[in-house]
């Protein structure tokens, strides 16, 4: 590993970005509220999504924008938090969030430092070392994020969006627009299942919880699921030294097959937003239906383990609490005794749980307002996503009483329906992130069209200087000949 070769990578990095007249000359009209100032935005969010969409804004000239994370340097997303993948099952070369740069990418910061020949020999990008890679790219871009800040509430103020926060130097700021950059659950919450109502919650925690595996050694463990998360716990238990781990799995089979690797391209990332609401819910449906299956480096992780159970067709009726650990109950009438729960169950998409928002929650536009699907095609988990505007933002179900929604853009895992995945999976966040700085840009110009008609009233640096020239008479013949 040589650090000499990231300083060279930083100084082309730089000069790339001169080479691009970066950064640009900030074009909106500074505001004041009251004489307090007013943020053009603010970002919530500083993983990968914040970043990107804070550097798309920049590179578009909306220079005055904050950018918030409630959680410490270096620790923002899930990557070294509730992540526990070993690797990252996208491939290594996808550019992800280098925005069309080179030499902002994974792969130039990787071979920088280990050299050509390490990169030959890497096969997936190992988990911790892309928190690592997302450090870097905030550290040279100079991102600002204000860490340890909590954004708590979400009101109308005037035309504004007065945010209330915890720890920030203060307690209320304005801004003109709002992104939400809050990845996996960022318009949701953990989804947990009835069936763990009432049972002690020391007997179980979901995927995206803190949990003390060391503590597991020795014991039974039960995982609900299969997907990516619930099969990354399993590995953890397993690997901490858990007695066994049995995964709980309602499909009579596994998925195998990724559907939407096999379409993906920039066409697809593109059209999807200009399908009809039919095509959308189609092309979602059949992707939650057949569902995404743990990568294969994981599910191997898992499987090497001769205590490593995986049992199908096995839906949860209920469970309850027996002696120190608890009884499983399933709808086909088995039974498992376990000791602890995991849930790998996912995420909700519901707005109504995001409390930023408070009662205007309940105002957002989903698609269950709007599209009703055909026999055979309902999913209550696609009607509860956010129907959003082709710019990211939110719509309200009143229009004239909570159209300061229309401020509040959805760069998370709740655009995924309407806009596709363009904001919070790798390989297309770069073409979401332009694709918001052009959209926020649009906004800001035509909201401030007076300013600008004025400014372009008032312009008057001449380009030229009067010296440049010396007019001339017409010849008399030329006269005489036109009469």
């Amino acid at each position: 590993m040589t650090s000499q070769g990231l300083h060279q990578l930083e100084a082309r990095l730089a000069r790339d970005l001169e080479d691009l007249c970066y950064p640009p000359a900030n074009w909106v009209p500074g505001r004041d509220h009251a004489g307090e100032d007013v943020a053009d935005a603010v970002i919530v969010g500083g993983g990968m999504c914040g970043l990107v969409a804070w550097f798309a804004l920049s590179r578009a000239g909306i220079r005055n924008v904050r950018i918030i994370d409630r959680n410490p340097a270096g620790q923002e997303g899930p990557w070294v938090t509730y992540a526990r993948m070993e690797t990252l099952r996208s491939p290594k070369t996808l550019t992800g969030p280098a925005s069309g740069l080179p030499s902002l990418t994974f792969q130039a910061w990787y071979r920088s430092q280990f050299g050509q020949d390490a990169w030959n020999a890497l096969d997936k990008i190992p988990r911790p070392m892309w928190m690592d890679y997302l450090s870097w790219y905030r550290r040279v871009l100079q991102i600002p994020v204000e860490n340890g800040v909590t954004l708590d509430h979400v009101e109308p103020a005037d035309g504004l969006l007065r945010l209330h926060l915890t720890g920030a130097a203060q307690a209320s700021i304005l801004t003109r627009k709002l992104v939400m950059a809050t990845g996996r659950d960022g318009t949701g919450a953990p989804q947990i299942p009835d069936f763990v109502d009432g049972l002690d919650c020391a007997l179980w925690a979901h995927s995206s919880d803190p949990i003390d595996f060391a503590a597991l050694k020795g014991r039974r463990v039960a995982v609900v699921g299969v997907g990516a998360s619930a099969i990354d716990n399993a590995a953890e238990a397993l690997e901490a030294g858990a007695a066994e781990v049995r995964h709980l799995i309602r499909r009579a089979r596994m998925p195998t097959i990724n559907k939407f690797m096999g379409i993906g391209s920039y066409g697809f990332t593109c059209g999807y937003a200009g399908m009809t609401d039919a095509w959308k819910w189609r092309f979602m449906r059949y992707s939650f239906e057949t569902q995404t299956p743990p990568p294969r480096g994981s599910t191997l992780r898992v499987s090497r383990h001769a205590n490593a159970h995986f049992h199908f067709g096995k839906a949860i009726a209920s469970v309850r609490q027996a002696g120190q650990g608890m009884a499983v109950h399933f709808t086909d009438g088995t039974r498992l005794e376990t000791d602890f729960l995991i849930l790998g169950t996912g995420f909700t998409v519901d707005p109504m749980s995001r409390t930023e928002f408070g009662e205007a929650a309940s105002d957002i536009l989903l698609w269950q307002d709007v599209y009703t699907p055909p026999p055979g095609e309902e999913s209550r988990d696609l009607g509860l996503f956010p129907y959003l505007g082709p710019d990211f933002t939110f719509r309200t179900k009143r229009p004239g009483c909570t159209d300061w929604l229309g401020h509040v853009y959805c760069f998370n895992y709740g655009s995924t329906v309407s806009l596709g995945k363009t904001s919070g999976d790798i390989p297309a966040v770069s073409i979401g992130g332009e694709w918001l700085g052009r959209e926020m840009a649009r906004k800001l110009y035509l909201e401030d069209i007076d300013h600008h008609w004025q400014v372009l009233q008032d312009y008057a640096s001449p380009e030229l200087m009067g010296d440049e020239w010396q007019a001339s008479d017409l010849p008399v013949a030329s006269l005489s000949h036109a009469g």
